[in-house]
């Protein structure tokens, strides 16, 4: 049998409060749990079960859509980007995509934002906290507008205005002849005035 030791550093306590998880009785246990147990933590769905449990009182008073948000139905942009042929027709598919997601996308980082404040906790906060992670979720809901748009420069780029090619100097521009000799001298009246 393994106990939780006080003295051994603990992430998720679990306490009599949880009368589903007895750490003793592995039976209808998964892996996940058994090794938790070990350790003296909660798996990240007893987790969410404890919080779904505990906030049914709160859902019953405050209802939410259990349905997600109206999709974006991909299917017609993938028939259009299996039907493109060059980068300018890939480029029109992938903008309408962006244009048709960043409502969503922008009321996700929204949602995230108001998360990370709530109660205060992003004041000072620390750079693994939760705040802070709700922060860089936020920041990354929005920020794959702007990669995928980047992405999208960049092949309209190749496209449309590559970079120049680097040509092989010719002898006359290395400052030599094509027998090996230095360069001719420059011819009379080149010399610089007085």
């Amino acid at each position: 049998m393994t106990t939780c030791s006080p003295h051994r550093p603990r992430r998720t306590r679990i306490t009599p409060r949880d009368p589903d998880f007895d750490l003793y009785d592995n039976v209808g246990r998964d892996a996940d749990q058994i090794h938790a147990a070990r350790h003296c933590v909660a798996t990240p769905s007893d987790l969410k079960r404890w919080a779904r449990r505990d906030a049914q009182p709160f859902l019953a008073a405050h209802p939410l859509p259990d349905q997600p948000w109206p999709g974006l139905d991909s299917t017609p942009y993938l028939d259009a980007l299996a039907s493109a042929q060059t980068p300018a027709e890939i480029d029109a598919v992938t903008d309408h995509v962006l244009d048709a997601a960043e409502p969503a996308l922008q009321a996700l980082s929204d949602y995230l934002v108001a998360a990370a404040r709530w109660n205060r906790e992003s004041r000072d906060a620390a750079k693994e906290s939760i705040s802070n992670l709700l922060m860089t979720a936020a920041s990354r809901a929005v920020s794959v507008l702007a990669l995928a748009d980047e992405a999208g420069m960049q092949r309209l780029r190749a496209t449309y205005d590559p970079a120049p090619t680097p040509t092989t100097p010719t002898d006359h521009q290395r400052g030599t002849t094509a027998t090996g000799l230095p360069p001719a001298p420059p011819s009379p009246g080149t010399a610089p005035r007085r």
